[in-house]
């Protein structure tokens, strides 16, 4: 089985081509009973394949959150690794948003999961957390180079609980989120056009210019839209980094379903946005 051009390059190209909007699919219940859909597999079904339907086919990302597949057991399961599938056949590069993390033969085998190319639930990347170390996550990094995956490892997220970890200071007075953000500029080293690991860093998290956002990987940046962040904030939050910024969108995307001109008519307004707000970075 031939080994995909690594990640990094990938979305680069995908990026430069498609603009760098992801969009996050997201069928939780509350968005089922919106679009008219049932909270059971059939819901999930119609839900996901629309999504995909809707925009797999111009935009460079697509993000499905695991966890809204889990909660129904293998069948929701089987919906997710279509929706991977379709996605992927579509031209988008799927990011799988299951931010696994733990040690060992068991973060091994959450890479196998992911990342080994020919697994059912193969992604293109991976979002994983580091908070048992960042060396935990060895396995993951060494299958996604033998793959040509990438991983976004959790930095700085805007959840509300977020800084008592990511903000915690070491004894060498860097930042835990720091501490991140410098192991993934290692893993990146020498990488061209662009390295394949990246770092979560929310777009709401506010003030960023003590961080060294420079790792030579992406950046995927949630909290785009229905959180309350603009594209025009871009530029101030991420500075020289933003040429490799991945603005994600969810719900600011998908409470405009189930009508698939709908879906795409705001994923194309937020593209523009975008693409305005980024410019010539």
């Amino acid at each position: 089985m031939s080994v995909l051009e690594p990640f990094g390059a990938r979305l680069r190209r995908a990026m430069d081509e498609r603009g760098p909007l992801c969009v996050g699919i997201d069928p939780h219940a509350s968005l089922l009973a919106a679009w008219g859909l049932n909270d059971d597999v059939a819901g999930l079904e119609r839900f996901s394949r629309t999504v995909v339907e809707a925009v797999a086919d111009r935009v460079a990302v697509m993000k499905p959150q695991s966890a809204f597949y889990e909660r129904f057991g293998s069948r929701g399961i089987a919906v997710l690794e279509k929706t991977v599938e379709q996605a992927r056949a579509a031209g988008a590069l799927v990011v799988m948003d299951a931010k696994r993390g733990d040690i060992g033969s068991t973060m091994a085998g959450y890479a196998e999961a992911y990342l080994r190319k020919g697994a059912p639930l193969f992604s293109d990347a991976l979002t994983v957390s580091p908070y048992l170390g960042y060396g935990s996550l060895s396995p993951a990094v060494a299958l996604a180079r033998e793959s040509g995956a990438g991983l976004f490892v959790l930095a700085l997220t805007s959840n509300p609980e977020g800084p008592e970890v990511q903000h915690a200071v070491r004894a060498d007075g860097r930042s835990v989120g720091a501490t991140v953000l410098a192991h993934l500029a290692v893993e990146n080293a020498g990488e061209e056009p662009l390295g394949s690991f990246g770092a979560v860093v929310g777009a709401t998290v506010g003030d960023l210019s003590s961080h060294d956002l420079d790792i030579n990987g992406p950046l995927l940046a949630p909290g785009v839209g229905a959180q309350g962040a603009t594209p025009a904030d871009l530029p101030g939050l991420f500075g020289p980094a933003l040429r490799n910024v991945v603005p994600n969108v969810s719900r600011g995307v998908l409470r405009h379903g189930p009508e698939v001109g709908a879906l795409r008519s705001v994923t194309e307004h937020f593209a523009e946005e975008i693409r305005a707000a980024v410019g010539g970075a």
